[in-house]
C-alpha cells in the first residue's frame, strides 16, 4: 500500500440529494431562494453594522463576522448544489472537490469558535455590565475574532494533510451532493482510521472547548438572571443572549448529529437532510434571527435607509 498514493480519479461524481427531474426542480427553486436570502441577509447584516455607527460595539462586531461566515459556509456549498440540480453534469473536479471540503471545514470550524467568543462576549455584558467597555476592549475582540480565524486555518490545514493521503482507485461517485469530509472519506480505499482518529482529535478538541466555553458562560448568565428581582429585569437580561443561544442550539445540534460518529458509520439519508440544514438553512435564518428579535438592528435599518432617501433629496 506504502506505493499506492496515486489518485486513479480525475474527477467525482456528485450523485445529489435525488434522481427525480421533478423533484431537482423543486429543490433548485428552493435552494436557489434560499440562497438569494442567505446573499442579502447576510450582507445586509453586514453593510447596516458597517454604516451605523450606533452598531459599532462588540456584540455587532462578532456579529459582522458570523454574517462573513455564514455567506462563505453557504457559497462553498449551494453554486455547485445548483448547477446539479439544473443540469444534468454531475461531474467535480479532484481539485475543486477538496478547495469546496476545505473552504467548508475553515468556515465551519471559524464559526464554532466564532460562536463561543460571542458567549463570551454576552456573559460579559450581563455578568459584569460597568466593566464591559473594558473587558471588551477593541484590542480584545479583534484578539478573539483573530484567534477564531486562526484556529479555523489550523484545522482547516491539518484536514488538508489528512485528504491528500487518500487515494481513490475504484470509485468514484459520492453519495452526497457537496464534498463532505464523511462521504469521501467512505470513498477512499486507503485505510481511513489514523484520518479519522487525526481529524477527530482536532476538531473534536475545537468542538468541546468550544462548547466548554459556552456553557460555563450561560451558567454564569444564567445565574446572574436568577439573582435579578425584577422580572422585565430578567426578560431584558435574557433577550441579550436569546438569539445567540437560538443560534448556538441550531449550529451545534445539527454538526453534532452529523460529524461526532466514525466515518464508516455514514448514512445517506437522514445525514444529507441534516447537511441541507446546516449547509444551506442555517445561514439563511441567522440574519433572521439577529434581526427580527433585535430592535437595535431594525433601528439602524431605519436610519439607514433614511439617510439614503435623504442624500437622494439633496441630490
Amino acid at each position: 500500500m506504502g506505493r499506492r498514493n496515486i489518485t486513479h480519479v480525475s474527477d467525482f461524481i456528485l450523485m445529489g440529494l435525488t434522481d427525480s427531474e421533478e423533484i431537482q426542480l423543486v429543490l433548485f427553486t428552493l435552494f436557489l431562494l434560499m440562497y438569494l436570502f442567505t446573499v442579502l441577509g447576510n450582507a445586509g447584516m453586514l453593510l447596516v453594522i458597517c454604516l451605523d455607527l450606533q452598531l459599532h460595539t462588540p456584540m455587532y462586531f462578532f456579529l459582522s463576522h458570523l454574517s462573513f461566515l455564514d455567506l462563505s459556509f453557504s457559497t462553498a456549498v449551494t453554486p455547485k448544489t445548483l448547477d446539479n440540480l439544473l443540469t444534468s453534469n454531475k461531474h467535480i473536479s479532484y481539485l475543486n472537490c477538496f478547495i469546496q471540503m476545505n473552504c467548508f471545514v475553515f468556515a465551519g470550524v471559524t464559526e464554532c469558535v466564532l460562536l463561543s467568543s460571542m458567549a463570551y462576549d454576552r456573559c460579559a455584558a450581563i455578568c459584569n455590565p460597568l466593566h464591559y467597555p473594558v473587558v471588551m476592549s477593541t484590542r480584545r475582540c479583534c484578539s478573539l475574532v483573530f484567534g477564531s480565524f486562526l484556529i479555523g486555518f489550523m484545522d482547516t490545514f491539518v484536514n488538508v494533510l489528512c485528504m491528500s493521503r487518500l487515494h481513490f482507485c475504484d470509485s468514484n461517485v459520492i453519495y452526497h451532493f457537496f464534498c463532505d469530509a464523511p462521504p469521501v472519506l467512505a470513498l477512499s480505499c486507503t485505510d481511513t482510521r489514523d484520518i479519522e482518529i487525526t481529524i477527530s482529535i482536532f476538531a473534536g478538541s475545537t468542538l468541546v472547548v468550544s462548547l466548554i466555553t459556552i456553557a460555563v458562560s450561560y451558567v454564569s448568565i444564567l445565574s446572574t438572571i436568577l439573582k435579578i428581582t425584577s422580572s422585565s429585569g430578567k426578560q431584558k437580561a435574557f433577550s441579550t443572549c436569546a438569539s445567540h443561544l437560538l443560534s448556538v442550539t441550531i449550529f451545534y445540534g445539527t454538526t453534532i448529529f452529523t460529524y461526532i460518529k466514525p466515518g464508516k458509520s455514514y448514512s445517506l439519508g437522514q445525514d444529507q437532510v441534516v447537511s441541507v440544514f446546516y449547509s444551506i438553512v442555517t445561514p439563511m435564518l441567522n440574519p433572521l434571527i439577529y434581526s427580527l428579535r433585535n430592535k437595535e438592528v431594525k433601528n439602524a435599518l431605519r436610519r439607514v435607509l433614511q439617510k439614503r432617501k435623504s442624500s437622494k433629496k439633496l441630490k
